[in-house]
């Protein structure tokens, strides 16, 4: 590898490249210095004004959930150095970067992890054909001979491989289809989390860099969605580099690598690691230095915002009503003859899988607290109540029953309508609708967390407790059914925006763009920051088809399509005192309710009593794939246990509830098996910060520092595995069992 990289990337050609990088970096940190300001003051404005959104009826976790592990197992990695595959112990942590240890037995004593993937970018691809025709495409003239021998062998049939157009690959195998399956929706939630990393709570910093891609790309006349749109800022601002100058580097050097077209295959994937490593570095030394100096800037900028709020915007209204005069009959003509028509067609194509997507969140949450309601009656009322909510509570990131929701998301197509409307994919917008689907889960079970720990208050009897989870479960539905509606009006709204603007701009571009200069001297110096002409012009478009879109979202709701509420049903103060519950501290299922007696000890009352061994011991897991000692084959299928069949109405829930009143026998208790909720451990919570960025690479835990039970966090780079160094965070301990570090070789 070495000598690949020393013949094909010298000290000229890195030059180059930093060059290179360099200018697309200044270019672009100049649009985003620019959208800052425009940012700013529509986030005071905000602040002043209101959204407008409807209130929402379901609780938020104001707490998130940390020290959980979402998924833990082993799977076989091809080393690359070796040549061989290599059995590896796995998790993922709350974090969503997935963690690969030499075996459990590194894991367990704390030695530092083989690698931490961040997966931002990445496509799964589950055969090895794929993968071979993705590679065959990436750099022309490569693709091997019939017969020949391919990069890559895969000892199984059930491959698992992280593709990434410019960063390294990685691949896996499993031993059966089954855990094929769910090792495939472990990794597509990893995928989905991270893609996601620009921090949505980031009113300022998050608009004005996404505007500020936008501009920029329409600056160079790249119109429409973009795929490699994904993970935080700098991760972003690396693809958009390579997207100018991967194509450069592939035209010069593709023709001067040597050998087979395999070896030739391998070399590139080696080379345009590197440049990618190269340019995220320098990437984020520009990005963190033109943040700083926005931020130094920002009190000033804020009180100059908050003295001329009024005036600003008056200026803003007045240069809006001369380039509305300007672009108007254009714009109603393009939006009448191109969009208006198709706007129906795209909308109901993206609200049948997404509304089925939401119901499914409702059949998963509904069957889920009547399963535990079941399951508490007949083993033993409230002291199992505590053991059955810390595993209800971790429902939303639980990544095999959430995937039944998630999957109807892939039935989305847009055919006829990508062509024509230049959208490059829809991943955007089924991973959009996902993160939705598990946003609304996950206030959907905290609602019902809240509402029964007040009813717990009361101190119920069991019969008691059964009606009364019944009656927290109808009310928290019927909250769902209400925000789900407005969740999906919403997205359906602005997914009918993306579509539509993105093609307006462009087709109104050679007759309106060239004049926009002349409308500058209508701003006021003094608000330079805060009004650009080119985005007061979007707007005035946007204005133009939003009619059209909200008038057609409204239809829907009226004609009760998929479940949609009118406009008109607001639902005001419907709980009151709900909001009031969420204000009080995070609720400890398992400190409150669980039965201490069959433990052995009682955990201790103080953070500082707690032994560092004792807290790894209990830090929670949603699900493991870990097979026992006793197992035969790794990843050997075993058949999951059979859960309730989820009753279809009240009724018939109470007559199931009055037999297991009546029958008051608890069923037998079944094993762990590879793949089950690990919810039988006992072991701590806390929700992922769906929103936070990835960890810097750089960012080791201090020597002294073991306290800190983070896991090891992903590095925010997507360029290839970041191995820890010995101070690197301590493991999480989880009371999974698997093969004591096995190590195997195919």
């Amino acid at each position: 590898m070495g000598d690949v990289l020393s013949t094909h990337l010298d000290d000229a050609r890195r030059q180059h490249i930093a060059e290179k990088t360099g200018k697309t970096l200044t270019e672009f940190l100049q649009f985003y210095e620019d959208q800052y300001g425009v940012a700013l003051f529509n986030s005071m404005r905000h602040e002043i004004e209101g959204t407008g959104l409807p209130q929402a009826q379901l609780l938020w976790r104001k707490v998130p959930l940390d020290e959980r592990i979402i998924f833990s197992g082993n799977l076989f990695q091809y080393q690359e150095d070796s040549k061989k595959w290599r059995n590896r112990f796995s998790l993922v942590p709350h974090n969503y970067g997935l963690v690969l240890y030499d075996n459990k037995v590194a894991y367990e004593r704390q030695v530092p992890p083989r690698a931490v993937i961040n997966s931002a970018g990445y496509k799964i691809l589950t055969s090895v054909d794929q993968y071979l025709e993705l590679i065959g495409n990436s750099l022309p003239g490569t693709t091997a001979k019939s017969g020949s021998a391919p990069i890559l062998k895969c000892p199984t049939q059930f491959p698992l491989i992280l593709w990434h157009p410019y960063a390294r690959h990685y691949y896996f195998c499993m031993m059966t289809e089954a855990e094929q399956d769910k090792w495939q929706a472990v990794l597509q939630d990893c995928i989905r989390h991270c893609n996601n990393g620009i921090p949505e709570d980031s009113k300022v910093e998050g608009p004005a860099f996404t505007d500020a891609i936008r501009m920029y790309r329409q600056s160079k006349e790249l119109y429409g969605t973009w795929e490699m749109l994904c993970g935080n800022e700098v991760q972003i601002l690396s693809n958009l580099v390579m997207e100018e100058l991967g194509p450069e580097l592939k035209a010069e050097l593709g023709p001067r690598l040597k050998g087979k077209p395999q070896e030739r295959q391998r070399q590139w994937i080696q080379i345009s690691d590197a440049v990618y490593r190269m340019v995220y570095e320098q990437a984020k030394a520009r990005f963190e230095e033109v943040l700083s100096k926005v931020q130094q800037m920002r009190p000033a900028m804020q009180a100059v915002i908050r003295t001329d709020m009024d005036q600003i915007i008056t200026s803003k209204e007045h240069l809006a009503s001369k380039i509305r005069a300007f672009i108007l009959p254009k714009a109603e003509v393009c939006v009448r003859n191109h969009v208006q028509p198709y706007i129906p067609s795209i909308l109901e194509a993206l609200m049948v899988p997404t509304s089925q997507g939401f119901t499914e969140v409702r059949d998963v949450f509904f069957k889920e607290v009547t399963d535990m309601n079941l399951n508490v009656i007949n083993e033993g009322g409230i002291d199992k109540l505590g053991e059955y909510m810390e595993k209800l509570s971790r429902l939303a990131y639980h990544p095999l029953k959430m995937q039944s929701c998630y999957e109807k998301m892939e039935s989305l197509r847009l055919d006829g309508l990508q062509q024509r409307f230049d959208v490059s994919s829809t991943s955007v917008f089924k991973q959009r609708a996902q993160i939705h689907m598990r946003e609304q889960m996950d206030n959907a079970v905290y609602t019902f967390e809240t509402l029964l720990h007040q009813e717990l208050g009361k101190g119920p009897t069991k019969e008691e407790l059964c009606k009364s989870i019944q009656r927290v479960l109808e009310r928290v539905l019927k909250k769902y059914d209400y925000d789900s509606s407005s969740v999906r009006k919403r997205f359906f709204r602005e997914a009918l925006l993306q579509v539509s603007i993105p093609f307006l701009l462009k087709k109104l571009a050679p007759t309106c763009k060239s004049e926009l200069p002349r409308f500058q001297e209508l701003i006021f110096e003094d608000f330079a920051k805060f009004i650009l002409v080119e985005n007061t012009y979007e707007e005035v478009v946007l204005q133009t088809v939003m009619k059209d879109i909200l008038q057609a979202v409204k239809e829907a709701a009226v004609q009760r399509k998929h479940n949609l509420y009118r406009d008109s049903m607001v639902m005001h103060n419907s709980d009151p005192n709900l909001h009031l519950l969420a204000e009080g501290a995070p609720i400890d299922w398992g400190e409150e309710y669980s039965n201490s007696g069959g433990g052995g000890s009682s955990s201790p009352s103080t953070p500082e009593a707690a032994t560092l061994s004792e807290k790894r011991r209990r830090a929670k897991q949603v699900v493991s794939v870990v097979q026992d000692e006793e197992a035969g084959l790794p990843f050997e299928a075993s058949p999951e246990p059979p859960s309730p069949a989820s009753p279809d109405s009240v009724t018939e829930i109470q007559g199931l509830l009055a037999q297991g009143l009546r029958a008051e026998s608890p069923p037998p208790a079944s094993p762990l098996l590879n793949g089950a909720p690990a919810g039988e451990s006992p072991q701590p919570e806390a929700a992922p910060e769906a929103s936070s960025p990835p960890a810097s690479p750089r960012q080791h835990l201090l020597p002294g520092k073991a306290v800190d039970l983070g896991p090891p966090k992903p590095s925010d780079q997507e360029t290839g595995e970041q191995v820890s160094s010995p101070s690197s965070h301590p493991a999480l301990h989880t009371t999974t069992e698997d093969s004591a570090g096995v190590q195997t070789e195919f």
